[in-house]
């Protein structure tokens, strides 16, 4: 008779996941128990708290693993290793500067999100919602939840466990991005698409995973790999279920041809949710790529090179030429993402140490940018005949004369956008180089040269938003910068010194991401 034997699990290495999982069902229970007017504060306290204690373990995690090696926990489901203690480190902080600009409010006292999201669309009962001055403060945990799936997808060591976290990560961010305060029905549809399009990729990731299985007998990333030289004679199972799951991975990513979704939900989700999940959700996608790519799928490098270059190329072009033509900046921002998904993508295939470490790096200053860039697009908003202040203000017209309005958030935007753009000087000059250096090394040199050229050509979109800003006449008194709690500005001051940072002196942090650049198989 076979009996079940439990894996030792090694709670000390759960510790990040754990304060945020138990900080997300905690405010589960503030909503059902802490009177309305109190749990915004408490919700965001708990928020804060949390993700800061998740990076505080992160770094001593990180003194654990040095000293004793990485290990395997509940029996391989996870792994704690360099690679994932670094995503799960900047996932932490981007947590926590994004929670600053989720809950921030205007002067007055408005936020980004409905007041119920229940309520119909310019129904009687939304308009009553919002007069009584509600909250839904449901957005905290369901923040914190999805940072919870973004740690263990960064951090997994077997298809089955990167599967059950995609969906703890996506199904928060799913009602996130329909929860807007204005443009209600535009949220929705966003929130709806976002959903159906998560869905099919969730489908190809689990067929994927079926095939993978069938083929090896196992659904861990070490016996997969092992598996892999000896195919036996069924490449064909192999290569379909590898390219399968990183059709779903690529989906997250934003890489065309999977990025249909990208502009539609960065234009209508709540625009703090946006750079949240701009920042964090390809963090964690490009972590837990990351891994199936180094670990499982090294040996089928020759097969896969067309299918990875071909992505590549479509990433970078669409990204570069739909992004010239926009006209609102949200969906500016959300095409400038698809094209550096385009650019992180060289250093994912170089197959090399240096890959791994740039990898972290870019995505770490295009997170610290991002963030920032979207706080600062929630505080810039129309103003009607009237003088009242509406609603954000995100053509790119009515960004026009912006420096001379408010210099400090204007030379803020510029500082986000010179790093998307890869100037030096910038967290983005420094990651666009270690990425294109480890692409070299990894024998992609046409695809190096491709991306500096689209690099360039983004430029310009980034470019224009700064002309308007400083060289150009606004026309009449149409855009505001409002005043806020002063969360916004706590996030977007660190994201625009971490951007400054790290492209002024990147040593300590590439040396950090060097240190991290090896996989536990």
């Amino acid at each position: 008779m076979n009996t079940f034997v439990a894996p030792a699990v090694e709670w000390a290495a759960l510790t990040p996941v754990l304060i945020l999982l138990a900080a997300g069902v905690v405010g589960v229970l503030v909503e059902a128990f802490v009177p309305r007017t109190s749990r915004r504060a408490v919700q965001l306290v708990i928020g804060l708290l949390a993700t800061a204690g998740a990076l505080v373990t992160v770094v001593w995690r990180w003194t654990v693993v040095a000293d004793a090696g990485p290990i395997e926990v509940v029996g391989g489901s996870v792994i704690e290793d360099g690679p994932a203690l670094a995503a799960q480190g900047i996932l932490a902080l981007l947590g926590f500067v994004g929670l600053l600009v989720i809950a921030d409010r205007t002067e007055s006292g408005e936020g980004a999100f409905v007041a119920q999201a229940a309520a119909r669309p310019g129904s009687v009962d939304e308009a009553d919602a919002t007069r009584a001055g509600f909250a839904q403060t449901e957005v905290y945990p369901l923040t914190l939840f999805a940072l919870t799936g973004m740690l263990v997808f960064a951090s997994a060591g077997d298809l089955l466990t990167l599967f059950i976290a995609l969906e703890v990560l996506s199904l928060p961010l799913y009602v996130l991005s329909g929860l807007a305060r204005r443009r209600r029905l535009l949220s929705q549809e966003a929130s709806m698409k976002y959903f159906l399009l998560g869905a099919f990729a969730s489908a190809f990731m689990l067929f994927g995973i079926a095939l993978l299985y069938g083929f090896s007998g196992t659904v861990r990333l070490d016996g997969l790999a092992q598996a892999v030289p000896a195919t036996l004679g069924m490449d064909g199972m192999l290569l379909a279920g590898a390219v399968m799951v990183i059709v779903g991975l690529l989906f997250k990513v934003g890489a065309v041809p999977f990025h249909a979704w990208t502009p539609d939900v960065y234009t209508g989700a709540p625009t703090p949710v946006t750079g949240f999940m701009a920042a964090a959700t390809k963090l964690a996608a490009f972590a837990a790529l990351l891994r199936f790519v180094y670990v499982v799928v090294p040996d089928l490098s020759w097969d896969l090179t067309p299918f990875f270059w071909a992505v590549i190329i479509l990433t970078m072009l669409v990204g570069t030429v739909v992004g010239i033509v926009q006209t609102d900046v949200k969906r500016m921002l959300a095409y400038s993402s698809i094209a550096h998904a385009g650019f992180v993508l060289i250093g994912v295939i170089a197959l090399t140490q240096e890959g791994i470490s740039s990898v972290l790096f870019y995505l770490l200053a295009y997170g610290l940018a991002t963030v920032g860039a979207f706080a600062l697009v929630t505080l810039v908003r129309e103003r009607d005949p009237a003088g009242h202040v509406t609603g954000e203000a995100t053509h790119l017209s009515q960004w026009a004369g912006l420096g001379r309005r408010n210099p400090v958030a204007a030379v803020a935007m510029v500082v986000f956008l010179i790093s998307f753009a890869g100037i030096p000087l910038t967290g983005g000059f420094i990651g666009k180089f270690a990425v294109f250096s480890a692409g070299i090394d990894g024998g992609a040199t046409v695809l190096v040269v491709l991306a500096v050229l689209a690099s360039a050509a983004t430029a310009f979109f980034y470019v224009r938003l700064i002309v308007l800003m400083f060289f150009t006449e606004p026309d009449g008194e149409t855009t505001a910068v409002v005043s806020s709690e002063g969360l916004t500005t706590v996030a977007v001051a660190v994201c625009a010194i971490g951007t400054v940072v790290l492209g002024v002196l990147p040593g300590p942090v590439l040396e950090l991401a060097s240190q991290a650049a090896v996989f536990l198989p």
